[in-house]
């Protein structure tokens, strides 16, 4: 089968197109033909190699897994023979986080992994990339900020993979929603269920008059402490992106004040807690009040173009590969 190979920490001229061996499912596995498969924000963090401290998982010198990418949809080719919950063609879309192997044209799967039957009003491309920026979104919005009906919650980003589940689910939950965009981007967050939109290119939400129970920083550019005087009494601030400052403010705030800084690394959560995350998830998919934001699809060989694109910072919801044509 067709793979991207990866042997170094780098540009995206690291990738490599080869011909390796098809994986075959183990007893507890499914293999999966892979119709998208997601090119995330993270993906390409992780491919700098940067924050170093990210190594200790990924490999210190060079990856530990050749084969990367994590979010997936497909068609399931064959199943192992301990797997009960799904059969040959079932469609299939999850997050194959440990293992990863998800740039090529297949990848086996744990049948107890991040894993879930298609929902039907999904197409694979947008279900590839539904799964890192719903899950980690709830995530935060539910551990981290504890959401709930009629809070006031403003999504940094709200045009990225995570700001754009982050938008949808925050108003599923009934909150009040602020988007923060550029300027091009204001109409999606609107049309996504953000009540008010800012553009950052004009306004500076921290400088606003308005609080907010919670902030997301989806994109990690604003620190808590720029943030801190647009936060309730008791308002959080949350962030995917670790640097030493949020790692700072995090340590203080758990001791002194009522405003906190948090963090959390969705891809190391427990897989029963990962799991309850995509359950609830998905029921929100079924409800219809979540759908996945493609902005482009890439073949599989263009991997590079693709981190490229992401690179620049301006993508409208999720970027996939398409192996199969």
């Amino acid at each position: 089968m067709k793979a991207i190979i990866t042997t170094a920490y780098g540009s995206p001229e690291i990738f490599k197109v080869d011909n390796v061996a098809k994986p075959t499912a183990k007893p507890n596995e499914i293999l999966v033909r892979i119709h998208a498969s997601s090119v995330t924000k993270a993906d390409t963090m992780m491919r700098t190699g940067k924050p170093y401290i990210g190594r200790l998982m990924i490999g210190l010198t060079k990856p530990k897994n050749p084969i990367w990418g994590t979010g997936f949809a497909g068609v399931i080719e064959s199943v192992g023979s301990e797997v009960t919950k799904f059969k040959t063609g079932d469609k299939v879309f999850g997050e194959n986080i440990d293992t990863m192997g998800t740039y090529a044209e297949y990848v086996t799967v744990p049948e107890n992994g991040i894993l879930a039957p298609l929902p039907e009003n999904l197409s694979f491309e947008e279900a590839a990339g539904i799964c890192d920026g719903g899950i980690t979104s709830l995530n935060f919005l539910i551990n981290l900020g504890n959401i709930k009906a009629g809070q006031k919650v403003l999504i940094n980003g709200a045009s990225g993979a995570l700001g754009t589940a982050a938008v949808q689910i925050a108003r599923h939950f009934g909150a009040e929603v602020t988007g923060v965009c550029s300027t091009t981007n204001l109409s999606l967050a609107k049309e996504l269920g953000a009540n008010h939109v800012i553009d950052y290119t004009k306004h500076d939400f921290t400088s606003n008059t308005n609080t907010y129970d919670l902030i997301y920083d989806t994109v990690g550019v604003r620190s808590f402490r720029e943030c801190r005087d647009a936060l309730t009494e008791k308002g959080v601030y949350a962030s995917p992106v670790l640097g030493m400052p949020l790692l700072s403010d995090m340590m203080v705030t758990s001791v002194f004040g009522k405003k906190k800084a948090k963090f959390s690394a969705t891809g190391a959560l427990p897989a029963k807690e990962t799991k309850r995350l995509l359950q609830i998830l998905l029921n929100i998919i079924e409800a219809g009040k979540i759908r996945g934001i493609l902005d482009r699809s890439y073949p599989l060989e263009q991997l590079a173009e693709a981190h490229e694109y992401v690179d620049k910072g301006h993508k409208k919801g999720n970027v996939v590969l398409k192996p199969v044509a």
